[in-house]
């Protein structure tokens, strides 16, 4: 998701209960208890403790150090405090995050990336099938922060409309160029489509970066007609990766994640906006063998080598691309066995609308 995408600041929908004084036991050696900048978004209060500082691990944007707490009333991790609109911007790389040109990556690579998205497409085809036609016409699927479209050519090609939506000009022209789907810039609290007109809204690893998650959820819920659905996907703090690796685990991405959500903290947000989940994914084989690897190795990361701009001579790069996928294939098993305990690393929600 491009970053200013991630930049739509408005007021919680929700009121904040009024304010609970803080009683704390002695704060351990590792966590302290102290007031966060702001109050907790979900509960109102100010209290939290601090689980980790760091800085910038995977893209080396800033060394400017952040913290990631805890609100000790409802246990909602975040960000603290939260970067500015203007800071945040700068912590973005050029085409963070959406698919290369044709021929810029190799032909291995591209392979590689085709067959790992499927996951994806599976997951919002068979939502697609359950919404089933709408008006006598195949219901369309809006995916929020589409890169350069990958995505929704698969589902495109399973023969449903889609459109995409991103920020970065760039990535929307990748999207039309190299896949041709149909996208346009712009944020989803403004995006120019009737209400009602999508039978499905996806956000793959949007609402982790956005000021107000809230505002796109309820953006969402205008957009889609009465029977469709929303599919999301965050990384997972309930896992059993962020226990083992605590302030490596890469699902942080300080300091571009300003949320780290539970499943439970996702249902409670999804039910103040108007939906229910419906089923949910614990795994996927694009983001959490992957993702592992990268947590214990953030140099080998080929997209972070990339963005950067690491110099590498080619025998170079093909060593760092066999040993980061050897290292993923190593983190199969574990991420395989993480999931089936329902504590993957990644968190993929099916909802529908309540009736308001």
């Amino acid at each position: 998701m491009p970053p200013a995408a991630k930049l739509e600041v408005r007021e919680a929908p929700i009121p904040a209960p009024e304010a609970v004084p803080c009683k704390l036991e002695p704060p351990s050696p590792k966590t302290d208890a102290r007031a966060a900048a702001t109050a907790c978004p979900a509960c109102g209060d100010s209290c939290v403790r601090t689980l980790f500082s760091g800085s910038d691990r995977l893209y080396n944007t800033t060394d400017k150090i952040f913290y990631v707490v805890e609100c000790v009333r409802c246990r909602l991790i975040r960000l603290d405090p939260q970067p500015s609109p203007e800071e945040l911007r700068h912590f973005y790389p050029e085409k963070y995050w959406f698919e290369p040109e044709p021929g810029s990556v190799s032909q291995i690579t591209e392979a590689y990336r085709r067959f790992v998205i499927r996951d994806h497409v599976n997951f919002a085809l068979n939502a697609l099938r359950q919404v089933g036609p709408l008006n006598g016409r195949q219901p369309v699927l809006l995916d929020v922060g589409c890169g350069g479209g990958l995505f929704t050519h698969f589902v495109q090609r399973a023969g449903f409309p889609v459109l995409g939506l991103d920020f970065s000009i760039d990535a929307a022209r990748v999207a039309w160029r190299a896949n041709q789907v149909p996208a346009f810039v712009g944020t989803l609290t403004q995006a120019p489509l009737a209400r009602g007109s999508c039978g499905v809204v996806t956000m793959f690893h949007v609402l982790e970066h956005l000021y107000d998650p809230a505002a796109y959820l309820e953006s969402a819920y205008e957009l889609l007609h009465p029977e469709g659905r929303l599919i999301i996907q965050v990384p997972n703090a309930a896992c059993l990766q962020f226990l083992l690796l605590g302030e490596h685990w890469s699902g942080l991405d300080v300091p571009r994640h300003l949320w780290d959500f539970r499943p439970d903290d996702l249902e409670v947000l999804l039910d103040r906006c108007g939906f229910e989940s419906v089923r949910a994914k614990h795994f996927n084989l694009r983001d959490n063998p992957a993702g592992m690897a990268t947590s214990i190795a953030p140099g080998l990361d080929p997209m972070s080598r990339l963005i950067r701009g690491v110099k590498e001579s080619p025998a170079q790069r093909l060593a760092k691309n066999l040993t980061y996928f050897g290292l993923t294939v190593a983190c199969l098993p574990f991420t395989l066995l993480e999931a089936a305990c329902r504590a993957g690393s990644s968190i993929m929600m099916e909802a529908r609308k309540k009736p308001r």
